[in-house]
């Protein structure tokens, strides 16, 4: 997680994200203190949840309105391997920070081997921005994406080839036929469940396709609907605890539900609900944006001791 320094409203992101509305009537204090406030209350909840969470600071200059979401810059994965995302917004590659990678690994005590830098793209204008853009099914090799300006098809494909992943792509809009800007804001994959909007999938064929393959893999699913999308039902996240297996989400997100939905989720993880309504309404992301899930493989042991 990253500690904000410069929460806002950033017109940079704004017309490609329908979540994020005008913060006018508040001040840039206002706006950080309560965006502060929330992302203590996520830090502390999973923290009691018996979540391990390693928290960087946000540098203040130059000021990045959106770095409490980092998971659209990086994912770290089992290999070893930490991948660096292509983003849309000038000034959310601000974001990508060689201090935030050296604490987490410092701290964590992890162990990388590699290090897939799409970056590169950004020249080309040709975007994706981490698992925002895709919904990876870890367990299955399979990631899942929705078309939109923040993700290209073709650096897509590159990293589904350098990560080894099979594709399950499809076009996903809103209620006024918006496209979706990032494919976490419709649908979570968690061990043994799926969150999923379906209506969000024009195509029938593509619709039936994306839960036909979720089933496939043993996934029960949870179709939600566009109202609850908006309410950033399916922006969860399931993490491992001392406690067993819990879902971080929203405390907007949860109210959405039905009841048959939350008994079907509280099968599977032990509900984890948050209040962070600043960050929801004016940075358009919930719960999973602000959380960069690490899977690295710890360093051994030997190899801890020389490098301390």
């Amino acid at each position: 997680m990253v500690r904000p320094a410069s929460f806002g409203g950033n017109p940079q992101t704004a017309p490609s994200n329908a979540f994020q509305a005008n913060p006018a009537g508040s001040t840039e204090n206002d706006l950080q203190r309560g965006a502060l406030q929330e992302f203590q209350g996520l830090a502390t909840a999973l923290d009691r949840a018996g979540v391990e969470v390693i928290v960087v600071p946000d540098s203040a200059v130059p000021p990045k309105p959106d770095a409490i979401f980092p998971n659209n810059w990086v994912s770290f994965h089992f290999d070893g391997t930490v991948a660096l995302y292509p983003m849309l917004a000038p000034n959310r590659r601000w974001e990508r920070r060689d201090e935030v990678l050296e604490q987490v690994m410092r701290t964590g005590g992890f162990r990388v081997t590699r290090t897939v830098d799409l970056t590169h793209r950004e020249s080309e204008e040709k975007y994706l921005e981490g698992t925002g853009s895709i919904v990876l099914d870890r367990t299955h090799r399979v990631a899942y994406a929705c078309s939109s300006p923040r993700t290209d098809l073709d650096v897509l494909g590159e990293f589904a080839q350098l990560l080894d992943y099979d594709l399950m792509t499809f076009d996903a809009e809103d209620a006024g036929g918006r496209a979706v800007y990032h494919t976490n804001v419709l649908m979570a994959i968690g061990t043994g469940f799926a969150v999923v909007c379906g209506e969000s999938i024009p195509s029938a064929a593509h619709r039936s396709a994306v839960l036909s393959k979720l089933r496939a893999t043993g996934h029960e699913v949870v179709d939600i609907s566009q109202s609850q999308m908006l309410h950033f039902a399916a922006n969860v996240l399931e993490l491992t605890s001392s406690k067993g297996p819990i879902l971080a989400l929203s405390s907007t997100a949860l109210a959405s539900l039905s009841q048959p939905q939350r008994r079907t989720l509280e099968a599977h993880a032990a509900l984890i609900p948050v209040e962070i309504p600043t960050i929801e309404r004016v940075g358009g992301g919930g719960v999973r944006c602000m959380l960069a899930e690490i899977h690295l493989p710890k360093r051994d042991t030997a190899s801890a001791r020389l490098q301390s």
